[in-house]
């Protein structure tokens, strides 16, 4: 691979619009660059998480997640662009089954907590329902894959089991929410 980019500014976007990777420009607070911002972030405070020590089990997931997000923003900066495949989503499914087969029933709400690595995968796990969230709303404007939809819902729930795994390989109790007005 050549020198992608070799230049790192470009001033392009200096009036305040950006290209996509179809070669377009449109405005930097256009739905479609805050659902790609989101994603990035994402990416970004996983990429945090896993400079924790986590469990050996989490960090060949989690790096093949931040090479997914990659892709889902690859989606986003390219409108009808295709990258992400259906497997994607049964794997995280498989290994959200396999994680959570290892852990209690949940028996009361999760505040986040625990390991300082168990926070940063609640965080993980709030910035993805954030940029679901967001996909969703530039779904209802724009045509976004299903695949990418599906792919960050999936990834929150296997974000979620991921803190009570770190938590529990650690040896520290999840953070019980205690309804006091119950």
């Amino acid at each position: 691979m050549g020198n992608r980019l070799s230049k790192i500014y470009t001033r392009t976007g200096d009036s305040g619009t950006t290209g996509l990777g179809d070669g377009s420009r449109i405005n930097k607070d256009s739905l479609r660059v805050e659902a790609m911002g989101d994603v990035d972030e994402l990416n970004s405070v996983i990429g945090v998480m896993m400079t924790e020590a986590l469990p050996n089990k989490l960090v060949e997931p989690l790096t093949q997640i931040q090479h997914d997000l990659f892709n889902v923003g690859g989606e986003i900066c390219i409108p009808g662009y295709v990258i992400l495949q259906q497997s994607r989503i049964s794997d995280l499914e498989n290994v959200i089954d396999e994680l959570n087969s290892q852990l209690s029933p949940l028996k009361e709400f999760i505040l986040p907590g625990g390991t300082k690595a168990a926070a940063y995968c609640h965080l993980a796990r709030t910035v993805c329902r954030r940029a679901e969230r967001k996909l969703v709303e530039l779904h209802r404007n724009e045509k976004v894959t299903d695949i990418s939809l599906q792919y960050l819902n999936r990834l929150s729930d296997l974000l979620f089991v991921m803190c009570r795994v770190i938590n529990k390989e650690a040896g520290v109790n999840d953070v019980l929410w205690k309804n006091e007005h119950a």
